[in-house]
């Protein structure tokens, strides 16, 4: 009998090509580091294409933005995207501090693209994700790229700092509502200014702030932005000393580098005052006039407990407080601001100031209201559209809501 065996196919088996991306990124917008840019894209480009066993998946690239978060790098957030997608195997960076300078971000993006089976290779530090000591590595130098943004930040704020107390600062902030920026000083921009004069000389004058932005409104006046005015552009404007031509300097600064949170300085930094360092729009008597009114304004405001309290918990504006006589007597309630501003409503409840007060007491356990005790302890009460008052407090006690039962009795839900 004939032997018979079996020949068996040789059909090569080919490995996989990986589908790899690179990412790049530089922080600030200069023609060098445009120039730095290109070449990253281009090498990178290069660098995947001429692999045999790579796909190349594209190289993506931020211009102009910062590495300490990622919030706002488009093009960081869209590799992600397409990590998450499937079309990505391996993402090359040129080192840490590329990929990001906040360590918390860092070892989160690495950590996700890990769990969806990306590997990213760091080069300056010769660093692959997927390795044994990997995450480790990252970890101690991500914290020596965060540090090093500290250490960029205040040599930064060193300098910009004594530009302040030399005074020789130039404009930063070149959007001002009256003037515009010529890259040397602030120029009088005339539509614009005629619109400040008529805001201070109304205010001057006495008129109400909901009447004069009435006839903004009427006007068609726009604030830089192009938005109708409201009560802070109001208040921001009339409180601006670049108006009679001068400058405070460091109003406000960055607390932390890497959240990049700017908060007001209320004496925390020294401030510098440059007087008559461009032209002014208005003059020095008719501003000093207008702070005395504000200061007048404020102090009236702060006689009444409830004002910054209370929110409406149907838009989130504020309350204000309303006067009405009925029958020669006079009535104080509090409504949503958004009542107050032409074009705007809001159907949330009015509350009376008396009823407030009823109902404070009541939480507090006081027989009855007392505003230095009530100042003290309540931080906010929002309002809700079914005139239930949910109150929060400053030591950090459970919040309380109230409910109206009847005419005008707050129950505890």
């Amino acid at each position: 009998m004939a032997k018979v065996s079996k020949i068996e196919p040789k059909i090569p088996v080919f490995k996989q090509r990986r589908k790899v991306a690179a990412y790049a990124r530089v922080s600030m917008e200069t023609d060098r580091l445009a120039h730095s840019l290109s070449a990253q894209v281009s090498y990178y480009s290069d660098l995947i294409q001429a692999n045999p066993a790579w796909d190349f998946a594209g190289v993506y690239a931020d211009f102009g933005i910062s590495g300490t978060g990622t919030a706002k790098r488009r093009e960081f957030n869209r590799l992600i995207a397409d990590c998450e997608a499937g079309k990505i195997n391996i993402v090359l960076t040129k080192s840490i501090s590329r990929f990001a300078r906040n360590t918390v971000d860092l070892l989160s993006a690495v950590r996700h693209l890990k769990e969806i089976g990306v590997e990213v290779w760091f080069e300056k530090e010769n660093i692959h994700s997927f390795s044994g000591d990997g995450e480790l590595m990252l970890s101690i130098l991500a914290s020596f790229a965060q540090e090093e943004v500290r250490s960029l930040s205040e040599n930064s704020k060193w300098g910009i700092r004594k530009t302040y107390r030399d005074g020789t600062d130039g404009v930063r902030n070149k959007k001002v509502l009256g003037y515009r920026y010529d890259g040397g000083t602030y120029v009088v921009k005339g539509d614009e200014a005629e619109v400040v004069k008529y805001i201070f000389e109304r205010t001057a004058a006495g008129v109400a702030a909901s009447d004069i932005l009435t006839e903004l409104k009427r006007r068609g006046a726009k604030s830089w932005r192009g938005y109708d005015f409201t009560y802070s552009h109001l208040n921001a404007i009339l409180k601006n000393e670049i108006y009679i031509g001068d400058r405070r300097l460091q109003k406000c600064y960055v607390a932390d580098p890497i959240k990049h949170n700017k908060v007001k300085n209320r004496g925390e930094l020294p401030q510098y005052y440059i007087a008559d360092c461009h032209e002014p729009i208005i003059d020095r008597e008719t501003f000093t006039k207008v702070q005395d009114i504000l200061k007048e304004r404020a102090e009236a405001v702060r006689a009444y407990p409830f004002t910054g309290k209370i929110k409406c918990g149907v838009c989130g504006h504020p309350f204000t407080r309303k006067k009405d006589r009925c029958r020669g007597k006079t009535y104080a309630r509090w409504i949503c601001r958004r009542k107050k501003e032409t074009g705007t409503t809001c159907s949330n409840v009015n509350l009376g100031e008396k009823e407030l007060e009823q109902a404070s007491a009541q939480i507090l356990g006081l027989d009855v209201f007392d505003k230095e005790i009530f100042g003290e302890r309540v931080r906010e009460i929002t309002v809700w559209q079914d005139g239930s008052l949910q109150f929060r407090f400053f030591d950090g006690s459970p919040e309380c809501c109230f409910r109206e039962e009847g005419a005008k009795v707050w129950q505890k839900m």
